[in-house]
């Protein structure tokens, strides 16, 4: 009889270590990847972020629906959970929750020279290393959607004038990847940088 008590003690004693360990891993999961999200807590919505070369982006298009300077494509709300939501010119400058910002053209193009292989910037989520670039798409000044899973383009807080801004884009041209800033005086007389343009946002943590 004093050897089955034991023996149940010892059993019991098993399980608790076995609990306790289990705690601990739980613990050091959410220590290793809890860092890996961001929750906006204006909304709940939850960012993967991703840090690279000492600056953390989020790894998700911005979802926060300011009401008016946004769009959703082709005007489905659906298509927020995966693409993000389209901002234009100002409200892009105003939707980054506080403590992260718009990045600046300069920021956009050392995370561009960060990715000498181009194919890096799409990795699925599962990588957590990845920018994981998301093809939303666009709305032009006129309100015509276009070029939804063939191209995104991200706002910065890079302004020309009263009436244009800078934009980073991500382009599928013949399978093949086009990265750029946008400059003012590529092409004469096409307004891609027009403020009322509607493009996709990532935001920097400040």
């Amino acid at each position: 009889m004093l050897y089955l008590c034991s023996s149940q003690y010892s059993i019991n004693e098993f399980h608790m270590k076995k609990i306790l360990l289990a705690f601990l891993l739980n613990v050091l999961v959410f220590q290793v990847y809890g860092q890996e999200k961001f929750t906006d807590k204006r909304d709940g919505n939850v960012y993967r972020i991703v840090t690279i070369n000492g600056v953390t982006w989020m790894a998700e298009n911005l979802r926060y629906n300011l009401k008016n300077g946004i769009a959703f494509y082709e005007n489905d709300p659906n298509n927020a959970r995966e693409y993000g939501i389209l901002y234009n010119w100002k409200s892009a400058t105003e939707a980054c929750p506080t403590g992260w910002h718009l990045p600046t053209g300069a920021e956009f193009r050392a995370l561009s020279d960060h990715f000498q292989n181009q194919e890096s910037w799409r990795k699925k989520s599962g990588d957590t290393l990845s920018f994981t670039i998301q093809l939303a798409g666009m709305q032009d000044h006129e309100g015509t959607f276009s070029e939804i899973d063939e191209s995104g383009y991200y706002w910065t807080s890079s302004e020309y004038d009263k009436e244009s801004a800078e934009y980073f884009s991500y382009l599928i041209i013949d399978n093949m990847i086009v990265t750029d800033i946008s400059r003012k005086a590529d092409v004469e007389d096409i307004q891609g940088t027009d403020k009322n343009d509607k493009y996709s946002v990532r935001c920097i943590k400040n």
